[in-house]
């Protein structure tokens, strides 16, 4: 059975570029409403999309609102879902195809927290000598087996008639894949940004030849951020300042975007001028799009849609055993709280 895991590198928020208001209003009166003191750990990985979660610990926004927030950075999506699979972390962000396999594992959490979805973040690059998608059919392909960039190619695949035995994988990470066709080792790779832009520059012959803001479901790739049920049943203070932190700092990107790019692009060795470029790959969401992924069923971005259809995906690909029930996986109290705050 094929393992899932969280996407290992960068992406792009699209701030106030990407059309969403942000009400988070956080401020000094908010902290009083979470305990004094509160402490939680969060794994993730190195990505763009956490340039909030890089702003409010530069800025002390967690520290404001009373919590003590130990940030776990992994070199691997494994490492990190294995860490939270063995109780060493209480919260940790990945994308819905990694939530399923969680689930399907056993792993007991919920999502509480949306960060964002991609809007062309992730793409596949291929030598302009293939037409198409269909003209993959008996091509190598890089990609990261088990990372986000597998289930997309999975399910681009899938829409024309494909799967992955008609085509041969090569496992790389996202940037040694753009790096192999930047150099002209492979015809097609899979990745995201910055690699997949970068990549796409550097090699003349070829092309993005498809990305994800193409796909039919809005967030279908998204990171999440998710508990597990004993932190939010034990430190559910921790949570809601977790969460109140990561809105403070997206608001202060978007009134104050040359320190908040500076601050973000440091953290990931980018300049503020390429981040900038990069936020364009994926939308942010701020608090009304957190109630509406998270409590609205008859959205179209409602998060259990494309976590339903991925999980019956993942078993027809023999990726999962079953279909977990996911009907309880999402959690909005915290945002909930938050905007009746406001």
């Amino acid at each position: 059975m094929g393992r899932w895991t969280r996407r290992q590198a960068l992406k792009l928020l699209s701030g106030a570029a990407g059309g969403i208001a942000l009400h988070a209003c956080t401020n000094a009166a908010e902290s009083s409403q979470t305990s004094a003191g509160t402490s939680a750990s969060v794994g993730i990985v190195t990505w763009i999309g956490y340039s909030p979660l890089y702003i409010a610990q530069e800025k002390g926004f967690f520290e404001e609102l009373g919590l003590n927030l130990d940030v776990k950075v992994f070199s691997s999506g494994t490492d990190a879902s294995a860490a939270f699979a063995a109780g060493q972390i209480d919260g940790l962000s990945l994308v819905p195809s990694e939530a399923v396999l969680l689930a399907a594992n056993g792993s007991d959490y919920r999502v509480v927290y949306v960060v964002d979805t991609s809007n062309g973040g992730d793409g596949i690059l291929a030598r302009s000598s293939i037409s198409n998608v269909a003209a993959f059919k008996g091509k190598a392909i890089a990609v990261e087996i088990g990372g986000v960039s597998h289930f997309f190619l999975l399910e681009v695949l899938s829409e024309v008639g494909l799967t992955e035995e008609d085509v041969t994988l090569i496992n790389v990470t996202p940037d040694a894949a753009a790096a192999a066709y930047q150099s002209g080792n492979v015809e097609v790779a899979v990745t995201y940004a910055p690699f997949l832009f970068t990549a796409n520059q550097a090699q003349s012959d070829g092309r993005i030849i498809y990305d994800s803001s193409k796909l039919a479901t809005p967030t279908a790739i998204a990171d999440l951020f998710i508990f597990n049920t004993d932190a939010i049943a034990d430190n559910s203070a921790a949570i809601e300042a977790f969460i109140r932190g990561n809105l403070k700092g997206l608001e202060f990107l978007i009134a104050h975007p040359e320190e908040g790019l500076a601050i973000a692009a440091e953290r990931l060795e980018l300049t503020p001028e390429d981040l900038s470029e990069q936020l364009k790959g994926v939308k942010l969401a701020d608090l009304n799009a957190n109630i509406e992924m998270l409590n609205n069923p008859d959205s179209n971005l409602y998060v259990l849609k494309p976590m339903n259809e991925l999980a019956n995906f993942l078993e027809t690909q023999e990726q999962i055993d079953q279909v977990p029930d996911l009907s309880d996986q999402l959690d909005p109290q915290f945002v909930l709280a938050i905007q009746e705050s406001v």
